[in-house]
């Protein structure tokens, strides 16, 4: 591999949403796909099924949990490629919601990998985006309705135009210590931890766009939170309304921008248009 191929990655990409974003980047990317996944067996698995329909991603293992984990992953693709042209963030969790685990573990646990986790992955990988790079960061239009149901102040904040990361991180650690010490309610927060943590993302992604156009703006690189929309999966369940390969498509959009778009850069995308935040 030169350092001049290009080269596109996602994350949490062994299964549901993950995999249809990885096949259609093989089908339709100029350049390398990887394929991470935190479970090495079951991302190689994948790559064997995809090589299988004559598709070719790499694979390279990914816990977005673990700091070592992504080091490793950023050092790969410096030596391999000198950088990344595409970055997908697809790795998330979510509990059921007939899951008995008291609250306040839940939201510690999805908090730790849906915005902790990438948060991290982004601190690592975005130094490495090359000019005119994509990066899409899989949030949810569950994070737009949660933040309806967030006490004015809340909603505030989290709308600001000029809220920086260690403001969004304080508001998110503050969200897990309100719920174990049962009072997150009264402080204004709704009764879901996935769609704060996806809150989370949608903001994070608003403030990392704000610094990309501050620090690089003649890099034309273009990032964006996106819904897929509600999806069959493991994680959303057989009633959902999309495929998986439907709700692909709005990530696949963002990731493939074409060299010369102006934008959507810093939105919130659904059904490849801008969504008010």
């Amino acid at each position: 591999m030169s350092s001049c191929s290009r080269v596109a990655l996602v994350t949490g990409a062994n299964k549901g949403i993950g995999f249809a974003i990885t096949r259609e980047l093989c089908r339709q990317f100029s350049g390398d796909v990887v394929l991470t996944a935190r479970d090495a067996a079951r991302g190689r698995a994948a790559v064997q099924q995809l090589q299988a329909e004559g598709l070719s991603p790499r694979f390279h293992q990914l816990d977005i949990d673990d700091q070592q984990s992504i080091r490793a992953l950023r050092d790969f693709l410096r030596k391999e490629y000198g950088g990344l042209d595409v970055l997908v963030n697809n790795a998330g969790i979510a509990f059921k919601t007939a899951d008995p685990t008291p609250f306040h573990i839940q939201a510690e646990v999805t908090m730790k990998t849906n915005f902790f986790g990438t948060q991290a992955v982004c601190k690592e990988l975005l130094p490495l985006i090359k000019p005119q790079g994509r990066v899409v960061n899989v949030s949810s239009m569950v994070s737009v309705g949660t933040l309806k149901s967030c006490s004015p102040e809340l909603q505030k904040k989290f709308r600001s135009e000029t809220i920086t990361e260690e403001e969004l991180v304080g508001l998110m650690n503050k969200f897990v210590e309100d719920t174990k010490n049962g009072v997150h309610q009264k402080e204004g927060w709704p009764n879901t931890a996935y769609g704060v943590s996806k809150i989370g993302v949608t903001v994070l992604s608003r403030i990392q766009a704000r610094k990309l156009s501050e620090q690089r703006r003649s890099d034309k690189i273009l990032l964006n939170a996106c819904c897929p929309g509600w999806v069959r999966t493991d994680m959303a369940g057989p009633n959902a309304t999309k495929s998986p390969e439907e709700g692909a498509e709005t990530p696949v959009y963002l990731a493939l921008l074409p060299p010369d778009a102006e934008g959507p850069h810093g939105q919130f995308v659904s059904e490849k248009k801008v969504e008010q935040w």
